[in-house]
């Protein structure tokens, strides 16, 4: 990044006094674009027959990049729909796993018995072990494939008694997928939205003004920290397996790390930017987290923080949850987070 670029990038932070930022490599000129190619085929346009709010009579709400000679984002919603074609299957009446769009970053696994407690798990190519439970409406789910290209195996665990579990169905399967930003711009079991989601919608207004990808994450950033309390009570109580409800978490105004991490993913996928949900440690506490893809600047792995002096670690629940100077200087040190898994 070049010397203007910080500068700009330092302006805006500045202007903001809080803002979401980050840091890494640019993409190689010869990577293809998930965010410009998306399959026509796969995306629903949640804001067909809207009015475009990007014209001369739109608002300019959005956070200020330093570039105000741009022209206003494209704020329009697009929700990529996992499919389960059925052109690619393994299993059996009991486990069926559908790959017939793993080139597009996700394979779905239904369920079809009565075991209350079923486990997948994935093993993905760089070795990493990824374990999901299955849901009991015995629909298909959808996982992604966040290790890229390779050789991915799916197992199916049937609980037996106690902690002991045995395999109803084992498949490897040879994955290619198109475009790397495309496990990260698809919904999934754990960022679960669609097109009729409150949270989208809610996206779409939070980043209408915007005229870079820049303002939408600090946008949604603010939105989130300054709308969305942490529960203590949920998180004190709350039992393996969890899985975020966006749309609840925006009713009720609260939520626990991973509802914050889900949210702000869910809004960022849903506005054609690359966004991880990483859950991993910070300290010796397990938490989830969320990096982004900002054109020209790159993938990073965790959301930065510009305090006017120097840059800190920022993740969304810490950012909300407390002004304590030992816990921001816990998150400003980088070494404190250990991602575990992308989702």
């Amino acid at each position: 990044m070049n010397r203007n670029t910080i500068s700009r990038y330092m302006f805006v932070l500045l202007t903001l006094l809080c803002c979401a930022f980050f840091s890494g490599c640019k993409k190689d000129n010869g990577t293809s674009n998930a965010k410009n190619q998306a399959s026509a085929s796969h995306t629903d346009n949640s804001s067909a027959g809207q009015s475009d709010k990007t014209g001369s009579g739109g608002k300019d709400t959005g956070g200020d990049s330093g570039q105000t000679n741009l022209p206003l984002r494209d704020n329009t919603p697009e929700v990529l729909v996992p499919s389960a074609d059925g052109t690619v299957t393994y299993g059996s009446d009991l486990v069926s796993i559908d790959a017939s769009n793993t080139g597009e970053g996700y394979v779905m696994v239904r369920y079809a018995g009565d075991n209350p407690k079923v486990k997948l798990q994935i093993l993905t190519p760089d070795g990493n072990k990824y374990t999901y439970l299955l849901s009991k409406d015995k629909e298909y789910e959808t996982f992604p494939l966040p290790s890229g290209s390779g050789a991915y195996t799916l197992t199916v665990y049937e609980n037996v008694v106690d902690d002991k579990y045995s395999v109803a169905c084992t498949q490897e399967i040879d994955v290619e997928i198109r475009d790397e930003f495309l496990p990260f711009l698809y919904p999934n079991q754990y960022v679960s939205f669609n097109a009729d989601s409150k949270t989208v919608a809610l996206g779409e207004e939070v980043s209408e003004g915007a005229r870079t990808d820049l303002d939408v994450v600090s946008n949604v950033y603010h939105y989130v920290t300054e709308h969305i309390i942490y529960d203590e009570a949920k998180a004190t109580s709350v039992t393996y397996g969890y899985l975020p409800d966006i749309d609840e978490t925006i009713a009720s105004g609260k939520g626990i790390c991973f509802d914050y991490a889900s949210v702000m993913s869910s809004m960022l996928r849903s506005q054609k930017i690359p966004t991880k949900l990483e859950v991993g440690y910070a300290g010796e506490a397990y938490h989830a987290w969320i990096s982004v893809y900002l054109e020209d600047v790159g993938w990073v792995d965790n959301m930065i923080e510009f305090d006017g002096k120097s840059w800190s670690l920022m993740d969304p629940t810490f950012a909300a949850g407390s002004n304590n100077k030992a816990l921001k200087e816990f998150i400003g040190d980088g070494s404190n987070y250990v991602v575990k898994y992308s989702y």
